[in-house]
């Protein structure tokens, strides 16, 4: 059983020291409890999580962010947490800022809490120059068929209320959302579904190298984020 209301799930894949690291900034007497999503990782962070008694989902293979967001929702409900939390394990979110995204919901009412580095109080230092132009464009372009003008749609920084997947309008079961899909597919019906959507400044820190900033592939990846778009606005899909 929960010791809390709030579950925190952090997403991992070869995240090595980077896990370590986060995993250290996260205060002892912490006022919500961690699940950790282990996405087929083959550099020992499995084996040290279960060795210092964290919580894990184990993939044995590679699957994809939203087949963990799927499976910490499930894990969120079974065990009667009221809001999920979802950050990377990378390093670049950071842990004191989880109540920037709770508080409203908790606080205020609101059932979604979407983070911003765009917003005041946000900052993204080290953010390369092309990747800012993509995520303000891709932005842009989800406003023009959203009645919520957002700042930053990528930010994988986010915080539900878990009774929102009560709603058989979310059919998070389905195969395509294995990846990047499931974050844009769920902001779509929270914010077509007409539940109560607010944004918070955070932080997204990124390496002050431009290598390896990122898992996300040129295309593959892009491609992910944007067909949810198309797939739910024109009725392809669910």
């Amino acid at each position: 059983m929960p010791r809390h209301d709030i579950l925190v799930a952090l997403f991992s894949f070869n995240e090595g020291e980077k896990l370590k690291s986060i995993i250290s900034q996260f205060p002892s007497d912490r006022p919500y409890d961690l699940l950790f999503v282990d996405d087929g990782s083959n550099d020992g962070s499995f084996e040290f999580l279960k060795e210092n008694n964290y919580e894990v989902i184990r993939h044995e293979t590679n699957r994809g962010i939203g087949c963990g967001i799927r499976e910490a929702i499930s894990f969120g409900r079974q065990n009667d947490y009221k809001i999920l939390v979802i950050m990377a394990a990378n390093g670049k979110m950071r842990p004191t800022e989880i109540s920037r995204l709770t508080d409203p919901i908790i606080n205020e009412g609101y059932d979604y809490l979407q983070g911003s580095r765009n917003l005041p109080g946000g900052q993204s230092p080290h953010l390369p120059f092309f990747r800012k132009v993509m995520i303000n464009l891709f932005t842009e372009i989800v406003n023009l068929f959203m009645e919520f003008k957002g700042t930053d749609i990528t930010c994988g920084f986010r915080a539900y209320k878990l009774s929102l997947f009560s709603n058989p309008r979310f059919n998070l079961d389905q195969s395509w959302l294995d990846k990047y899909e499931m974050e844009y597919y769920i902001h779509y019906h929270v914010l077509k579904g007409g539940y109560r959507v607010k944004e918070a400044p955070v932080s997204m820190v990124y390496p002050a190298q431009t290598k390896d900033y990122s898992k996300i592939k040129p295309f593959s990846g892009w491609w992910s984020m944007v067909r949810p778009w198309i797939y739910l606005i024109l009725k392809i899909r669910k």
